[in-house]
């Protein structure tokens, strides 16, 4: 904040939008917004509606005293009660917002123009109202900014919390693909994968049958066929497993058009990959990872145009620092998500969308030292990696999810993996 010149930054959340409010607070706000305002010398007040404010005793820092809260109602559910709290301007008054303020607002998104906020209006209009319009900046880049943002660069605390919840995923999505079976529903196979009740980053997905293309849609009823394609995630925070390919057990039970989707289609994406991997070292900048697939899967077969790979904390998607002519950096606390997605109207997609961290040696150190056990299963993983499927992987690299890189190409032979010779 003092080197932005700012006096106060306030934070929105919502129950989308959680991440960067959970990680300054450990609160995430569940049915209702709620609004946190630091200033340089008070104590930092959360505004929270009803139904949140019993749940504020989640954060160790409301507990410990170190954040105060103020029942604002207007970020309760429609129809309850209102009477108890105070007006919005009243309450920015108070924390010190005044034309001598130069204010910057956190929601999710930043843009070109730094005075575009992302916040709602009614927030918005009354904070430039007393700050005056421009002393009322986006500064959202503070958090989810890809070289230099807080959540950029991860902790051994957070490595070890985002290396528990992709093996829930991953476990999940492990047990779903064992069970699939020819006349199942998709609910049955969301069933089979045993979600704990751990909050989501986002909906769980399965897509197959007249539904394939839609992308992000959820389980419907549609029955598992033969010959058909299906790509699936489970997303908890810190974490997003996903997984696409065909309902098959070897190629002849593909259509005609697509029997060559190893030798044309998997195969060529599992070698870009894992060449992918190899970039995956300190200083590499990020265009470097960009101009890797375009070359090693053009467009026009392969239909990729996300960025190739991106950043992931309690988000599922916090920004990336892989596109075209990106100085920024790979860098050591950096939690990537390995999420190349190929598309194609004759062999569908594939995928080994799991999660991984970047730690130089000095961090590597810190985790062995306070999280052995995670420490360890990240060193399996690598070995797994480099002795069963041939990938080689700089040291700095450490694969979340036990599922990492493993690519079942035909979901009805789960066993059968694609490898490198």
């Amino acid at each position: 904040m003092g080197r932005l010149g700012l006096t106060h930054t306030v934070v929105y959340g919502d129950r989308e939008h959680f991440a960067n409010l959970t990680y300054l607070t450990g609160f995430d706000p569940r049915f209702e917004e709620s609004f946190l305002i630091v200033g340089r010398a008070a104590t930092p007040l959360i505004l929270v509606g009803n139904e949140c404010e019993a749940y504020l005793a989640i954060s160790s820092l409301h507990n410990a005293g170190r954040m105060r809260h103020e029942l604002f109602q207007s970020f309760s559910l429609l129809g309850q009660p209102r009477e108890r709290s105070r007006a919005l301007r009243e309450i920015l008054v108070d924390e010190g917002i005044d034309p001598a303020a130069r204010v910057g607002a956190v929601g999710y998104k930043y843009f070109d123009d730094a005075h575009a906020l992302d916040i709602p209006s009614y927030i918005a209009d009354t904070l430039r109202d007393l700050a005056g319009p421009e002393n009322v900046v986006n500064a959202t880049a503070l958090f989810m900014d890809p070289g230099d943002g807080l959540r950029a660069k991860c902790t051994p605390f957070e490595i070890a919390y985002f290396e528990y919840s992709n093996c829930q995923a991953a476990e999940a999505v492990k047990r779903m693909i064992f069970a699939l079976r020819e006349g199942m529903t998709d609910h049955s196979v969301i069933e089979a994968g045993c979600l704990n009740g751990d909050p989501l980053s986002c909906h769980v997905t399965f897509s197959t049958g007249h539904k394939v293309n839609y992308g992000l849609c959820g389980p419907s009823g549609e029955r598992i066929r033969l010959g058909q394609p299906l790509a699936f995630n489970v997303a908890y925070w810190g974490s997003n497993i996903c997984r696409a390919g065909w309902i098959a057990r070897s190629s002849a039970d593909l259509p005609a058009a697509a029997q060559d989707y190893i030798s044309c289609f998997a195969g060529p994406y599992f070698e870009a990959i894992s060449e992918w991997f190899g970039l995956m070292k300190l200083g590499t900048p990020g265009h470097r990872v960009h101009d890797l697939i375009q070359d090693r899967l053009p467009f026009d077969q392969f239909g990729i145009y996300l960025n190739p790979g991106h950043l992931i904390h309690l988000d599922e998607w916090m920004s990336s620092p892989f596109y075209t002519g990106s100085e920024i950096p790979v860098a050591s606390g950096m939690a990537i998500q390995v999420d190349v997605i190929p598309q194609s109207p004759q062999y569908f997609s594939t995928r080994m969308e799991d999660g991984l961290v970047i730690a130089g040696s000095e961090l590597r150190a810190e985790l062995q030292a306070s999280a052995p056990e995670c420490y360890a299963r990240c060193q399996k993983r690598r070995t797994f990696m480099r002795d069963v499927l041939g990938i080689e992987l700089p040291q700095e690299v450490l694969p979340l999810s036990n599922t990492c890189a493993i690519v079942p190409p035909f979901f009805l032979e789960p066993n059968t993996v694609l490898a490198l010779r």
